[in-house]
């Protein structure tokens, strides 16, 4: 027998009568993912899905990262299957945990017995396996409450399998069970998250990006690019729709207040964004916004952005502080991206005293000055499509 993945399941085991539509699009993921590490047969048995190599050329290693990093999947773990008695599970603990079990200083074994024709209870086997790994492993100590290393044993409908402790996996929901959104892309670091943390829920993202040359850099942009890149191992393939913005900024300096500036500005990309979103039939909006982080994001602020939308805006960092969104960002490896030193659309011609208490029908006064149809139709005409592909670092 050869070694194998099992992916336990997370939030999908609460599903009730939908439950195998979740579990076939999980496996649609997985299999997906793992497709340019070789051929896998991936199959689901009693709440857990296995990803079994099909060939010896397979990069179990590049296998088990990928899915790591596939949304649904809480825990995960490498293991050797074998046949299930007892004397073969012993074998195959003491020769497949063998460096791990040289290296350890104390050790307890676990059992699950999941097939219950099997003929020793849970306790019994863990006892029995437990005492032959000490003859076999004479440096180890037992240790049932802090153990160093945990032997995992399972036993199953096909087989008996042995793996170390699992380690904990990305979690949620399967891409694509919660519907397609367009998310707000920008430069920095809340953005980027708050993409993850939506598609942790199951949704699939497009991204929109306002890039505003000259006063942008095609460094910015390709900034922007690969920080979608970094969300493609969390996200899979992304297509990232960059719409010109410059005339758009320009008009609203030239005829608006400027104390209103960036509220103006931001009522353009939600009104850009929603009719992306209605376009590409996707159900709600995706901003990195965080209450009171800056003037734009006061609750009066927000309720102006939002007034030119009906579509759901969904906010994943709206209650969380900088040092949660930092560690998250470092996380999913965005981070060391988004703190690269070029400007943004956002950070042109910034207000010197923006507002922070707006009122909606004021705003609304003000854009009266402006050709809003008009501008927003030519900017949806000058939108460039860039199709990201699933990336890889060590690629």
């Amino acid at each position: 027998m050869h070694e194998i993945i099992l992916c336990k399941l997370g939030e999908v085991v609460l599903k009730g009568l939908n439950r195998h539509t979740f579990e076939a699009k999980l496996m649609s993921n997985i299999r997906r993912r793992t497709s340019r590490y070789g051929r896998f047969k991936i199959y689901s048995r009693q709440s857990t899905i296995y990803v079994e190599p099909l060939e010896g050329a397979c990069d179990m290693d590049g296998a088990y990262a990928a899915c790591r990093q596939v949304f649904g999947i809480i825990a995960i773990a490498r293991a050797m299957p074998c046949e299930k008695t007892k004397e073969a599970i012993l074998e195959n603990a003491r020769t497949y945990l063998s460096r791990a079990l040289t290296e350890a200083k104390s050790f307890k074994v676990e059992t699950k017995r999941a097939d219950k024709s099997f003929p020793m209870s849970s306790i019994q086997l863990s006892q029995w396996v437990g005492g032959a790994l000490h003859d076999a492993f004479p440096h180890l100590t037992v240790d049932v409450h802090h153990p160093e290393l945990t032997v995992h044993i399972e036993v199953r409908e096909d087989a008996a399998y042995v793996h170390a402790p699992s380690e904990s996996a990305a979690g949620g929901l399967p891409l694509g069970m919660g519907g397609s959104a367009v998310s707000l892309l920008s430069g920095g670091i809340d953005s980027p998250v708050s993409s993850y943390m939506i598609a942790k829920r199951g949704v699939q993202l497009e991204m929109i990006h306002f890039a505003s040359p000259p006063y942008t850099s095609q460094l910015a942009r390709e900034k922007v690019l690969q920080l979608a890149r970094e969300l493609t191992p969390w996200t899979g393939r992304l297509n990232v729709y960059v719409i010109p913005f410059t005339e758009i900024q320009e008009e609203i300096r030239r005829k608006c207040p400027e104390d209103h500036f960036t509220l103006i500005m931001r009522r353009f990309m939600m009104r850009l964004a929603d009719q992306l979103a209605r376009e590409l039939h996707c159900g709600a909006l995706v901003t990195g916004e965080n209450l009171g982080q800056v003037a734009s994001q006061t609750m009066a602020a927000l309720r102006v952005s939002q007034d030119v939308t009906d579509l759901p805006v969904l906010r994943p960092l709206i209650g969380m502080d900088k040092e949660e969104i930092v560690r998250l960002a470092r996380k999913i490896g965005t981070f060391d991206t988004s703190i690269l030193p070029y400007e943004d659309c956002c950070t042109v011609f910034t207000p010197r005293h923006p507002k922070t208490r707006p009122d909606v029908a004021e705003v609304r006064e003000m854009e009266a000055a402006l050709d809003v149809e008009g501008l927003c139709a030519r900017a949806m005409e000058g939108r460039e499509l860039v199709k990201i592909k699933y990336f890889d670092k060590e690629s």
